[in-house]
């Protein structure tokens, strides 16, 4: 074996011994980072809606159809409403990663063990869910207060839903008994056709209005609805309950349904997820529930996606109108209510006042000149006696600008005149030189 072969094959081996053992520690740590850090996103995941026909059911819909188009596949899964869903994702035996979740409905729930409950995050405020009170006029005439409820046949909703919680905290501020009233736990579809069949004399139903019950009962006859008159003081009581206005005609314009501006209350829906879903997955969601939610509605026009866009920009801090339910990743965010407007990028390198002329004319002449050394003089002047035209032309470029000086206004050649009402209204001439 030639000389020059066998001391190749002695550097490459030493080289080898040297630098493998760096190198294979470096592949493992890329291997071990690729399983931990799990950066591709999981291609299924799986949404807790709520029952069938709901608006819950109808959004979730939708969320498919904006999260197919990234390829990943969501899968809706039925409840029986938004407590239930916050029960899933607290529980780790549950393959649910996201779910929507009525305002309140965490207090509501009575556990004592909290330690082996998974960490749930709010994406943000999705839209208002309004309390419907529908109800038979010949069963409660002259409806106007809670309490009118006394004795009647009421439902309030199917049990591991939010409504039953949320009627009964509004009972209980007015000062109601729960054997006071003969409650009912019907589904929303039992309990829209006992109302029509007179079985029931109200029925109590929190949803959104593009729920289709709520769309039937408004412009079905013989059922009204229940308007909230101390909505603004139910507000002040409870943090998670909002006060709206649902405008006249907004259900039907050439009915006249309704015939006018109705007071309501209204809980708000946030989509929460489980603190360990991945980023992009809260990415995806975030962006769709903007493009979802984003359009006008029956309760409020539409506004400009703030919060959803700062969700976006930082999914690792999650908000629900600025309270955080993990607090352990809290973050300061936006207010409940706030609206945080992007300026667009051209305005942000503009000054924030505008100059003057004369004062910009001014800053020049009042620079400190720069600092010159002999070597720089001498570079200087071989540069001017190289280049006479251009040293001329850069002097006269670098020239300070004088500063504006107005001139001067000739004196007044005229006399001015003016006049002024004498007591006898006539105008005397005064002259003022």
């Amino acid at each position: 074996m030639p000389r020059v072969v066998r001391e190749t094959l002695i550097s490459v081996r030493d080289l080898l011994i040297a630098w493998g053992p760096f190198f294979l520690i470096g592949v493992a740590l890329l291997i071990a980072a690729y399983f931990l850090l799990d950066p591709n996103p999981p291609r299924h995941v799986i949404l807790a809606t709520g029952p069938e026909n709901s608006a819950y059911a109808e959004f979730g819909k939708r969320y498919v159809e904006e999260l197919k188009r990234y390829g990943i596949q969501v899968e809706l899964r039925t409840s029986v409403g938004s407590r239930e869903n916050l029960v899933w994702l607290r529980d780790g035996k549950q393959a649910v990663d996201l779910a929507f979740v009525q305002g309140g409905a965490s207090e509501t729930i009575r556990d004592n063990d909290q330690e082996h409950h998974e960490p749930v995050v709010s994406l943000g405020s999705l839209f208002f869910e309004p309390v419907w009170i529908f109800y038979r006029p010949d069963a409660i005439k002259d409806f106007s207060f809670l309490t009118q409820l006394r004795g009647k046949q009421v439902n309030i909703g199917a049990r591991g839903s939010g409504t039953p919680g949320l009627f009964m905290r509004l009972a209980g501020a007015n000062q109601i008994e729960r054997d006071e009233i003969q409650r009912t736990l019907l589904s929303d579809q039992e309990a829209v056709i006992a109302l029509l069949g007179g079985k029931l004399d109200a029925l109590v139903l929190v949803s959104a209005p593009e729920a289709p019950f709520v769309q039937m009962l408004l412009q079905t006859p013989g059922v009204r609805l229940f308007e909230f008159a101390h909505a603004e003081a139910y507000a002040r009581r409870y943090r998670f309950i909002s006060p709206v206005v649902l405008p006249r005609g907004v259900a039907h314009l050439a009915l006249d349904v309704p015939p006018r501006d109705l007071q309501l209350i209204a809980a708000t829906t946030s989509l929460v997820a489980r603190e360990g879903t991945h980023p992009a997955i809260i990415q995806l969601f975030v962006q769709a529930a903007t493009r979802i939610h984003n359009g006008p509605g029956w309760i409020a026009p539409a506004a400009p996606a703030a919060i959803p866009a700062l969700l976006a920009r930082q999914p690792d801090r999650p908000h629900v109108g600025g309270a955080v339910l993990d607090r352990r990743r809290a973050a300061a965010g936006v207010a409940h209510g706030a609206a945080a407007l992007p300026l667009p990028r051209a305005l942000a390198h503009l000054p924030l006042v505008s100059q003057p002329a004369h004062h910009r004319s001014r800053a020049r002449v009042g620079r400190a000149p720069a600092r010159s050394t002999p070597r720089l003089d001498r570079q200087a002047r071989r540069a001017r006696r190289r280049h006479p035209r251009a040293a001329r032309l850069r002097r006269r470029a670098l020239r300070p600008a004088l500063p504006h000086r107005p001139r001067a206004r000739p004196p007044a050649l005229a006399r001015l005149t003016l006049a002024i009402p004498s007591p006898d209204h006539q105008l005397d001439p005064i002259s003022v030189g």
